[in-house]
């Protein structure tokens, strides 16, 4: 048994899709949690700048003795999570092998779509990840800036984000597309509007299948944690009304609270 943590960061509040996704598949794993809110966006940053605050959120979750280190951010991943790789021993996993990973494996037609901010897009990984797995593959890519707006805005039900969603995800659509990666993680909490909008479009939730590769790496290196309930550790550099209003949707139940925390100079 290892009771150590497991470590999540984001830019923003976007990650909390995926630190409920882990909660809810290892309820007896404790988690720390860092959104780093006062920076967001990441995706608007140069890569080098990306690097150094993943490098400085990294540093804190080991220094609070973290057993793994999730990258719950798409762009961290893209620009980080090769470097993180190698400066810890700890596993760190990143979203965009894992919504690559299930995107192939749950693919219909020729074509997988990809939704993402415009730095992921830009830096290429998912085409690369998918082409990876399956090379035959053609994947189109469109940056949708607009649906992290909408998240942090609240404004995630109505007529303005599935008319964002039609703006963004129409073309794809037409071209074939029916496996859509939400290349965010922002984005899942946008799935009902888009659902509404594309009902028969298969979205492969970075969240969920990163949890579940979680559960594998804990399982092959015996990093389980078989106790009692896990605690979640929520900490943010920026209190957010759109952060508190997820916090209350997701673990408003379990007594778990919001802290600011600022780890950098």
């Amino acid at each position: 048994m290892d009771n150590r943590p497991i470590g999540i960061f984001d830019s923003g509040v976007g990650g909390l899709t995926v630190c409920k996704a882990i909660h809810d598949l290892l309820p007896r794993e404790r988690i720390i949690y860092f959104g780093d809110t006062q920076r967001f966006p990441y995706g608007t940053r140069s890569i080098d700048t990306v690097i150094r605050y993943s490098r400085e959120i990294a540093s804190y979750l080991m220094s609070r003795g973290v057993k793994m280190i999730v990258i719950a951010c798409n762009t961290s991943s893209a620009a980080a999570l090769d470097i993180l790789q190698q400066e810890y021993s700890v596993p760190v996993i990143g979203v965009i092998g894992a919504g690559a990973r299930a995107a192939c494996k749950r693919l219909n037609g020729t074509r997988i779509g990809v939704i993402a901010t415009r730095a992921t897009v830009k830096s290429g990984s998912y085409v690369k990840a998918i082409k990876q797995l399956c090379p035959a593959v053609e994947v189109l890519q469109r940056h949708a800036t607009v649906f992290v707006t909408l998240t942090e805005e609240g404004w995630i039900e109505g007529d303005i984000p599935r008319l964002a969603a039609k703006r963004y995800i129409q073309d794809m659509y037409d071209h074939g597309v029916r496996t859509l990666i939400l290349g965010c993680t922002h984005f899942p909490l946008l799935k009902k509007a888009i659902h509404e909008v594309y009902p028969d479009i298969d979205l492969i939730d970075t969240g969920v299948e990163i949890a579940h590769e979680v559960q594998e790496i804990l399982i092959q290196k015996n990093l389980e944690n078989n106790g009692s309930a896990g605690d979640i550790e929520l900490y943010a550099s920026d209190i957010t009304d759109t952060l508190q209003r997820l916090q209350e949707m997701f673990f408003g139940k379990n007594g778990s609270q919001i802290r600011k925390l600022v780890i950098y100079g």
